[in-house]
């Protein structure tokens, strides 16, 4: 395990508790300060403004609001440093409204501009001294176009080292990592990389072979992922696939003498909408993963919120409408509470293959991946569950 990093937390999206009304943001603030945990944000998208309109012009005013509630709710406070001002990457000086950002958003910065995004994430780390980590960009954008054609690993890493020299220079005690990059899967191919759940492309490995050789340095690694591959299939099942999540964590760590493993983002249903899972079934799904999480090592797996301003939200970490912890929410503040990095891990095995489970010294997780009840026996105890139930139990 990787003691002294912290394992659990989440990412802000376009729409978060700062964007309701004061009210609603310090109830989420009240209920994610119970369990406090990793909070990352984006200083340009994902609910941010373009935070360098002009030149050397900043403007801060989103970040701040993100970066507050962070602070009412006790996180410890992450950075991802993308993406680029429009200027940056050919488009006019100005302001970026979110309506008119399409796929531009995703642009890298033109190499000419490289220096300038380094100056940009300098300034933000010299202004947000209470975040100690800071991933660089996010899943190659504008750097791989194309997954079926080799990524430009050659720019990015080159913006990555400028980059790191710019924040290492003003902020030497901040912890910086990349490459954020996508470890995707298909669903056949020859790589060294494989599993039932498919084969990562060999593009990936390419890109990420070239940063970690070419890098000036690293903190921890970043990687993200589904147990989707490119078919949209899950192999062989739904529960069954999220063993990606720990062969790509073990592959990471063989690879890099055991460096910290980040999980930026996760995700573990198809995102094409081919499945309609009950709640039940999709919490089951994400509470097997995080399994793999911790059974792998990994240093860090960061939740992608999908928050709403109304309504039905699925997966969101809090009710849009009372600001209430929901289900998917007390699954990860469970996960933070009894499994952070560094906790010791007892081997417990169930006498009911579909049913999962994790102990530590003083609890016990039981994941049931079957659509039906069981009843299994674990640490010398008999457990019912029903079909897809998960149950925490002290030991």
């Amino acid at each position: 395990m990787d003691e002294g990093w912290p394992r659990w937390g989440f990412t802000h999206t376009g729409v978060s508790a700062n964007n309701i009304t004061r009210e609603f943001e310090q109830v989420v603030a009240g209920e994610l300060a119970r369990t406090p945990m990793l909070q990352n944000q984006h200083i340009m998208g994902f609910g941010a403004l373009n935070p360098e309109p002009y030149p050397g012009q900043y403007y801060w005013e989103d970040l701040d609001s993100r970066m507050n509630l962070m602070r009412q709710s006790k996180a410890t406070p992450v950075i991802t440093l993308c993406c680029a001002p429009d200027w940056m990457k050919g488009g006019p000086e100005g302001p970026t409204e979110e309506s008119a950002w399409g796929e531009h958003l995703e642009d890298a910065p033109y190499p000419e501009h490289f220096d300038d995004f380094a100056k940009l994430a300098a300034a933000v780390a010299e202004r947000y001294k209470d975040v100690k980590y800071f991933m660089v960009w996010n899943e190659f954008k504008g750097f791989w176009k194309d997954h079926a054609k080799p990524a430009d690993y050659k720019g990015y890493t080159e913006m990555y080292n400028k980059v790191y020299d710019a924040v290492k220079k003003v902020r030497p005690d901040a912890q910086v990592g990349g490459p954020y990059l996508g470890f995707d899967s298909n669903a056949r191919g020859d790589t060294e990389l494989r599993g039932e759940w498919g084969v990562v492309n060999q593009n990936v490995l390419d890109a990420f072979n070239y940063w970690f050789e070419n890098k000036k340095g690293a903190d921890f690694i970043v990687v993200d992922g589904a147990s989707v591959t490119d078919a949209h299939e899950q192999l062989p099942d739904e529960f069954g696939a999220v063993d990606k999540f720990a062969d790509v964590t073990k592959w990471l760590r063989e690879k890099t003498g055991d460096m910290p493993i980040w999980w930026s983002e996760w995700y573990f249903e198809p995102e094409d909408g081919s499945t309609n899972w009950a709640e039940p079934k999709r919490l089951a799904v994400q509470a097997t993963s995080m399994i793999a999480f911790v059974n792998s090592g990994a240093a860090t797996a960061l939740y992608w919120n999908p928050q709403a301003k109304e309504g039905a939200c699925k997966g969101c970490l809090w009710d849009p409408r009372s600001g209430s912890e929901t289900q998917s929410g007390r699954l990860l503040s469970d996960f933070v509470t009894y499994f952070p990095a560094g906790v010791r891990l007892d081997p417990v095995t169930s006498s009911e293959p579909s049913v999962k489970v994790l102990a530590q010294p003083e609890r016990l997780l039981l994941v049931n991946t079957s659509d039906g009840e069981v009843t299994t026996t674990v640490d010398g105890k008999e457990y019912t569950l029903k079909a897809y139930e998960i149950k925490w139990s002290a030991r």
